[in-house]
């Protein structure tokens, strides 16, 4: 191989490294760490776009460059987009799954997310854990990622009081009337919750949550 193009795939690793680099930093620190699956899917993808024109210098750069931009951008507006729309929110990246509950493994939730026993009980013994019986709720997240709540006599003693597993009833503004049907709450318990904020309606929530055991945690908007 001669020197020159020795020189052109320096060039070329250099270009797509930082042209890489730039994409996931705009896309947010959390993309580094817990990649949703079109998150994933984009990461996959520009690995093997940026890999093409180092492999063969006859392909001209902007053939790897052009896609990766493309990707970037559409991955921008997705994002955008799930940021206003909580049912596309679901379809892209879906919902956490509560697969343990009061200690009971909810199998049909398991079938749903095809989790099976040995990677749920492997999920455990890597966060401590060996007994389901002794966790409250077991949620599965978006992200692959198993949350556990204990029981309260498996808590820590510095952890605060159990309030149960928290559901979003107001998501930036957006009543989900199906968290508040599932906690046998309706819209004037809604109401009168907001006015004991002193809150004209739900668009001056950001977030508020309601725990299976009655807790409400409510921020407005301009908090």
């Amino acid at each position: 191989m001669e020197a020159i193009d020795l020189a052109i795939i320096f060039i070329r690793t250099v270009i797509l490294y930082f042209a890489i680099l730039i994409s996931m930093r705009v896309m947010g620190k959390r993309q580094l760490g817990e990649l949703e699956i079109s998150e994933f899917i984009v990461a996959a993808l520009i690995a093997d776009l940026a890999a093409t024109p180092l492999q063969d210098i006859g392909i001209p750069l902007l053939n790897g460059l052009l896609p990766i931009l493309i990707m970037f951008c559409l991955e921008i507006i997705i994002a955008g987009l799930n940021m206003k729309s909580i049912k596309l929110r679901k379809l892209t990246y879906g919902k956490p799954e509560i697969i343990i509950r009061n200690g009971r493994i909810d199998r049909d939730s398991m079938l749903r997310n095809r989790f099976t026993v040995d990677e749920l009980m492997q999920e455990l013994r890597a966060q401590g854990q060996n007994d389901a019986s002794k966790i409250a709720y077991g949620v599965l997240e978006t992200n692959g990622q198993l949350s556990l709540i204990l029981t309260g006599p498996e808590q820590p003693a510095t952890a605060p009081a159990e309030t149960g597993y928290a559901h979003i009833i107001i998501n930036d503004g957006r009543i989900l009337d199906k968290n508040l049907a599932l906690l046998g709450r309706d819209r004037r318990w809604l109401e009168n919750e907001l006015k004991r904020r002193k809150l004209k309606s739900a668009d001056e929530v950001y977030i508020l949550t309601l725990s299976e055991t009655g807790n409400v945690f409510c921020q407005r908007k301009e908090d």
